[in-house]
């Protein structure tokens, strides 16, 4: 039976891949440190003989090592979703925001999957999927900090997709607009363009060949309209 390892596996996006990876007949190891939620959640799914639940901590970095290490199978799926937002005005006027934001959405995605993708002795792993965002495309003034972790992140995704491919593994980046989720609460958002969590599941778990994954048309347009439009034009966006 194949595995997949979900890194953040507490996000609400991340809860749906997790049954969906299931109900396709994978095993699934569920890592975060909100071990109490993800508990209830897989209970109330019934996924008790399919999901294992562990620790992790993406800030965390000297953990990492043992964490991988004492893994009962090595993945052949993994999926990075930790992730953690504030906005910008808190980032920008007290740096321990900017600086949990940079750990968990970059340095300790750099860190986890350095090890795992290194680790030639797993013949298993297939895949490794990064969850980024539209916020990384481009640098905007009411989120450059948050957003600069994930273009940083899509970097990393896109040289390391380089770095494997002689190994046949798979790399990608989903580069998601807005989620109907617990990170995105209390923000004003535009509503018509609002995903659901079990939308970009199924873009995650059905992720092929291509690199970046933009789910939903309308983000496909916004994507490509943010990655060509003049600097003098982004300048005037929010």
């Amino acid at each position: 039976m194949k595995n997949v390892l979900i890194l953040g596996a507490n996000s609400d996006v991340a809860k749906q891949c997790v049954l969906r990876y299931v109900a396709r007949g994978f095993s699934v190891v569920a890592a975060s440190r909100d071990l109490d939620s993800l508990q209830i959640f897989v209970e109330e799914n019934h996924l008790e003989k399919n999901v294992k639940i562990v620790f992790f901590d993406a800030a965390d970095f000297p953990s990492h090592q043992k964490f991988y290490a004492e893994l009962s199978s090595k993945p052949h799926i993994v999926i990075y979703a930790a992730g953690f937002l504030v906005k910008n005005e808190k980032a920008l006027h007290h740096f321990e925001n900017a600086k949990r934001m940079m750990e968990v959405n970059y340095m300790g995605a750099v860190s986890i999957l350095n090890i795992i993708a290194m680790d030639k002795s797993n013949k298993n792993l297939e895949r490794i999927i990064g969850l980024s965002s539209l916020s990384g495309v481009r640098g905007r003034k009411s989120n450059f900090v948050y957003g600069s972790t994930k273009a940083a992140f899509i970097t990393y995704l896109a040289g390391l997709r380089q770095e494997l491919s002689a190994r046949k593994i798979t790399v990608n980046v989903l580069v998601s607009g807005y989620i109907n989720t617990k990170i995105n609460a209390g923000l004003a958002l535009n509503k018509s363009l609002l995903m659901e969590p079990a939308y970009v599941a199924e873009h995650i778990v059905n992720a092929g060949n291509n690199f970046t994954i933009v789910p939903n048309w309308k983000w496909k347009i916004i994507y490509f309209i943010l990655k060509i439009l003049p600097e003098k034009f982004v300048a005037k966006l929010p």
